[in-house]
Parts: C-alpha cells; sequence; structure tokens
C-alpha cells in the first residue's frame, strides 16, 4: 500500500509538470512550485501584504468642543426666534392700540363757541368726580398742576403739534415731559376752580400758545364722537 502512494504521488505530480509546461508553450510563464504558486495568489511568498488603514479618531476634547459650539448656536437661535416673536406680539398690540380716544365718559353739557355772552374755548363733560380722565391722543405732558380759572389742569401736546387742555380734575397722575398714549388715564373729574358742578372742561390748540379748535370737530376728524 506505500508503494501504491508513492507511486501515486509521483503520477500526480508528472501530470502537474506537464500541465505546466503545456501552459507555458503557450507563452504564459510556469509555476515551478507550489510556494511560488500561493505567491502568486497573494499567500505566502515574498510579496509584503499591505496593512490595514488606520482611521483618525476624534479626541474627546474635539468631540465636547463641538457640542459646545452646537448648544451655543441653538441658544442663539432660539433667543434670536424669542426677539422675533416679541417684536411681531408688539406690532399686532401697536397696531390693535387706538390712536384716538374719548377724553372721559360723561355727557355734553356746553359746546364750543358762544355761551353766556362770552366766548366757551372747549367743551364740557359732566360726570361724577372721580370719573377717569384719557388721553386723547398720544403725546407729551407739557404741564400738570394748578391753574388759574381751571383749579387743577393738564396739557399734552400731540406729535402733530395740537396741544389737549383739560381742566377742573379732582386729581391728575402725570406729570411734565411724561409720554402718554391715547387712551391712557391722566386724571380724574372734577369740580376745582371756576365750576359750576363736576365735570372736564376739555380745549384743543392749535399749538402750545395757537387758537383754539372746536374739539368736537377734531375728535369727529379722528374717529371718536361725543
Amino acid at each position: 500500500m506505500v508503494v501504491a502512494a508513492v507511486a501515486a504521488g509521483a503520477f500526480a505530480a508528472a501530470t502537474a509538470g506537464q500541465t505546466l509546461q503545456s501552459v507555458s508553450d503557450e507563452g504564459v510563464t510556469p509555476l515551478a512550485n507550489a510556494y511560488d504558486g500561493n505567491g502568486a495568489h497573494g499567500v505566502g511568498g515574498d510579496t509584503p501584504v499591505a496593512a490595514p488603514a488606520i482611521l483618525p479618531v476624534e479626541s474627546s476634547a474635539d468631540a465636547s468642543a463641538e457640542v459646545r459650539k452646537l448648544t451655543e448656536s441653538k441658544k442663539i437661535t432660539d433667543a434670536r426666534k424669542r426677539a422675533e416673536e416679541e417684536a411681531a406680539r408688539k406690532a399686532a398690540e401697536e397696531a390693535a392700540r387706538p390712536k384716538s380716544f374719548r377724553p372721559t365718559n360723561g355727557v355734553l353739557t356746553s359746546a364750543f363757541g358762544a355761551r353766556w355772552g362770552t366766548s366757551h374755548s372747549g367743551i364740557d363733560l359732566a360726570a361724577p368726580i372721580g370719573t377717569p380722565i384719557y388721553s386723547v391722543a398720544d403725546g407729551t405732558v407739557i404741564e400738570s398742576g394748578p391753574a388759574s380759572g381751571f383749579g387743577l389742569w393738564v396739557r399734552v401736546q400731540h406729535d402733530d403739534g395740537s396741544v389737549a387742555v383739560y381742566g377742573h380734575m379732582n386729581s391728575y397722575s402725570v406729570y411734565t415731559g411724561q409720554q402718554v398714549e391715547a387712551g391712557q388715564k391722566i386724571a380724574e373729574v372734577g369740580n376745582r376752580g371756576q365750576s359750576t358742578g363736576p365735570h372736564l372742561h376739555f380745549e384743543v390748540w392749535a399749538g402750545e400758545d395757537g387758537a383754539k379748535i372746536d374739539p368736537l370737530s377734531w375728535l369727529r376728524s379722528r374717529g371718536v364722537s361725543i
């Protein structure tokens, strides 16, 4: 059996040699042995095998810095969004806010013009003492306090230069130089000065020392009816 195995091995070797020789005859370089064959297939041989590439790993410090950047970016974005929302809210409030307002909730008892042989420079609106008095338009308080004939008064100059005068108040809650808005409470109805009963005496002047204007016409032109 040993002899048979040796003979079989010799026969296989001879056959392989013939096969390689026949390939060589066709112009292909024959492989001398199994070692060279393994080398040709990338297994063993003298050809070095390239080491696998090692990708750089981001350090924990770099990762933390990136997280901080993202967090800061989100904070900035959120802050900008809140600012835009607040600006939009204020714009909506400003658009909805009245630009003209009734001076007080009272009954018209005397109009502008001739009265009792003299000229009445404003209108009178009768109301109980303490009834709120409101600024008829946006403006700046140019005077507040005691005034001859009025007891107490408040004068507000508006953006167009006109001046609203409020007289006979029981009290006032604004000061000179204060910015006020239409509809803002500035005083309360009273009976001070030359007055025959609790009411608001309301005048409109063309300027700080300008001509007196009919308050009813002035208010109507701004959408306020009395």
